[in-house]
């Protein structure tokens, strides 16, 4: 059984503000050229003075090499032959260790697309699903040491979690009051997130937000879907109508009886009844037919 690969742990390394070195480097590079001007105007130059003017100029060089900045949300994680020393993260114009290798890290926020992807829901069906991801770096030591590249590292993660989360959901119409990907809102979203964020941790990733932004069906099934939603949202309707019209119709009786308008016999009672019904759940306007005689002739 193979040992698990130690995380990283960022620690703060503090560095020098770059404003004094500068304002030695540039005085030292002033006393070497005024020793170097002085001895070429003498009648006998010192050779050694000489040399150290010319040697200052490489060593001044090397000092150079220690200046960086940093802007807001930012951090430079340095390293010195291969072993970390720390992470500064404080904002301006800083100086270190020449020999020190340094990699900046943005520490802003960062919105990932992802593509739509073609995937199957719960149950089987194909679906189309893309998400927006709202991530940053929160630990430098390990966006830098533990994964080879944190950008395409999260593309390939957040993948790999979307699919996962269309397999744990339906696209709609879940028995139970189930939650699925279409009315799951918050739930899902948060779901997404949480599952996003234990993939992520060990590059150093905190997420912020995680959304659907595309949902749909595959286009080979999509035609199909729509006749169902559409033959469901009619049923929905008639069944609506039925049941306030039933509810008018016991309402009118009722009425009838309590102000004791008129005497119905059953077999009247079930005319109007009926007669009601078809005027109130019928699709077009209904046009009134007067009997003159009685029910029976």
């Amino acid at each position: 059984m193979s040992t698990p690969t130690p995380r990283s742990t960022e620690r703060t390394i503090s560095t020098a503000s770059g404003w004094p070195v500068l304002f030695l480097v540039l005085l030292t590079l002033l006393g070497a050229a005024a020793l170097m001007l002085v001895n070429i105007a003498a009648d006998k130059p010192s050779a050694g003075q000489i040399i150290v003017a010319i040697l200052l100029v490489p060593v001044l060089g090397v000092v150079t090499k220690g200046f960086f900045t940093l802007q807001p949300n930012e951090a430079v994680v340095l390293l010195l032959f291969g072993a970390y020393r720390g992470t500064e993260k404080r904002a301006g114009f800083h100086w270190t260790n020449p020999f020190y290798t340094r990699s900046k890290v943005s520490l802003r926020s960062r919105n990932l697309n992802s593509e739509r992807l073609k995937v199957n829901d719960k149950r089987g069906n194909p679906i189309e699903i893309g998400v927006v991801v709202v991530w940053r770096v929160a630990d430098t030591a390990q966006a830098v040491f533990d994964v080879e590249n944190c950008n395409q590292y999260v593309s390939i993660q957040s993948e790999s979690a979307v699919r996962h989360l269309a397999s744990t959901y339906a696209y709609d119409h879940g028995e139970d009051n189930e939650i699925t990907l279409r009315n799951g809102g918050d739930e899902v979203a948060q779901a997404l997130q949480q599952e996003l964020q234990e993939r992520l941790s060990k590059a150093g990733v905190k997420v912020e937000e995680a959304r659907i932004a595309h949902l749909a069906y595959a286009p080979e099934i999509a035609q199909a879907m729509l006749r169902r939603q559409q033959a469901e949202a009619v049923i929905a309707a008639r069944q609506k109508i039925v049941h306030g019209a039933v509810s008018m119709v016991e309402m009118a009786l009722n009425e009838l009886a309590e102000k004791q308008v008129v005497s119905l016999d059953d077999e009247r009672r079930a005319s109007m009844v009926s007669n009601l019904l078809v005027v109130l759940c019928a699709e077009s306007e209904v046009t009134p037919v007067v009997n003159t005689g009685t029910l029976y002739h």
